[in-house]
């Protein structure tokens, strides 16, 4: 009789403390109910006016999004979990705090505050003590190109000896299913591990999730069709992104003034910088943006090296912390950008590329951006070669196309604007 395979994290107990279940069951209590008791004593649930339940539903609110929220970005490759927290848990609160605001309901703000404290710590807590359960473990087949697969520091990756997982629970099993020399023997066990709920993976699909990364060198008919972004999430994020713009255009006025004026002291010439791009579905359009060279010098379309002759002095340090970037933001009220997607290319450079790149007109099946995966996973890139790791960059987030995605990469970007990543 063959050996019966367990997954890893299957059990029911392990479900529960792994899952959403903690964090509704014992997470939730916590987090309402000690600032609640602090400040309203333990009979607090007898009496609850419209101040109280409002602080309280926020409260729930806010700690279900985080959680959320959280959960989801730890599934793509890079999230550094313990970096988002606080951003995370801070962005649910404000937006709670704002609703309540502007809905002009009363709230406690003592408790509403104990409440963020409470929820930092809970979701600090249950990272430090979970993150080793929640580090994949994944058995690799050893035949075909598994060999070349590497671990990181969410995945554990161990090559089996043989067709026997020998007792160790493992969250799935990972096998080049097109390799010519994978004998019938292992085939079989990799049936057997899918009736016994093992998932197995092939070897594509791990690896995109460890490297962010969708290979672009033989796309099928059917990957070009999981590659299709939601029509409605598109939707969504174009109101997104243009109420985002007009809340944030009475801020950024002011600082493009004194940019502007700036620009125009460092070195003659105009503030803006207008240049065409390649935009949505291959439409031209103009992209705004300050100028951070020297006017009329020629040159490449794209920067030479971060020393490059022809930036000014200001330019320089708007280009490290992306301030040049900031106009776009009238792009993006015009529809023709969005504040993240794959970076729009210079009508000559797009048309070099689509000669040398395969595939490089697919990254217009969505709104370009002024910031995107490709961007805070990589930094910049010109050549040829590094174009075409962003190009796979730019395809992981067309198949993972959602909001949560969009939430790692806005966290990603502000660490960026601190650190200057990737500038050039």
């Amino acid at each position: 009789m063959k050996r019966e395979y367990e997954r890893r994290h299957s059990r029911w107990y392990e479900v529960l403390l792994l899952g959403l279940g903690l964090h509704l069951l014992v997470g939730m209590p916590l987090v309402i109910g000690l600032p609640a008791l602090e400040r309203w004593g333990w009979g607090f649930w007898y009496y609850l006016p419209d101040v109280r339940t409002n602080t309280i539903i926020a409260i729930a609110l806010a700690f279900v999004a985080s959680a959320l929220t959280l959960r989801r970005m730890s599934q793509f490759p890079g999230a550094q979990l313990a970096a988002y927290i606080i951003p995370t848990v801070s962005i649910a609160f404000l937006i709670a705090v704002a609703i309540l605001f502007f809905a002009r309901e009363g709230y406690t703000r003592q408790v509403l505050f104990g409440g963020y404290l409470v929820s930092l710590a809970w979701f600090f807590m249950g990272y430090f003590v979970g993150r080793r359960f929640r580090k994949l473990k994944l058995a690799l087949v050893p035949f075909g190109d598994t060999k070349r697969l590497l671990g990181t520091r969410q995945v554990d990756l161990r090559m089996l000896d043989s067709t026997d997982l020998e007792g160790v629970r493992y969250d799935g099993v990972v096998a080049d299913l097109r390799a010519e020399d994978l004998p019938a023997e292992w085939e079989r066990f990799l049936a057997r591990c899918t009736l016994c709920h093992i998932p197995v993976y092939h070897i594509r699909q791990i690896s995109e999730s460890i490297s962010g990364r969708v290979q672009i060198d033989h796309l099928s008919e059917n990957e070009f069709g999981s590659l299709l972004p939601s029509l409605m999430y598109v939707g969504f994020k174009r109101v997104l992104d243009f109420i985002a713009a007009i809340l944030l255009l009475p801020l950024l006025l002011p600082l493009m003034a004194v940019v502007a004026i700036l620009i125009k002291r460092d070195s003659p010439g105009p503030a803006f910088f207008l240049q065409p791009r390649m935009g949505y579905r291959q439409r031209p359009f103009l992209m705004y943006k300050f100028r951070s060279m020297y006017h009329d010098m020629s040159g490449e379309d794209f920067t030479i090296s971060e020393d490059d002759p022809r930036i000014t002095r200001v330019g320089m340090w708007m280009r490290k912390y992306r301030i040049d970037e900031l106009p776009q933001i009238i792009n993006i009220l015009k529809g023709e950008m969005s504040f993240i997607g794959p970076r729009p290319e210079s009508a000559s450079l797009s048309e070099w590329y689509e000669q040398d790149v395969p595939f490089f007109s697919y990254r217009h099946v969505v709104r370009p951006g002024i910031t995107g995966w490709a961007q805070v996973e990589q930094g910049y890139a010109a050549e040829i070669d590094g174009m075409s790791t962003k190009l796979q960059y730019d395809f992981y987030y067309i198949k993972h196309f959602s909001l949560w995605l969009d939430v790692l990469i806005s966290l990603k970007t502000v660490r960026i604007l601190f650190t200057g990543f990737g500038a050039r």
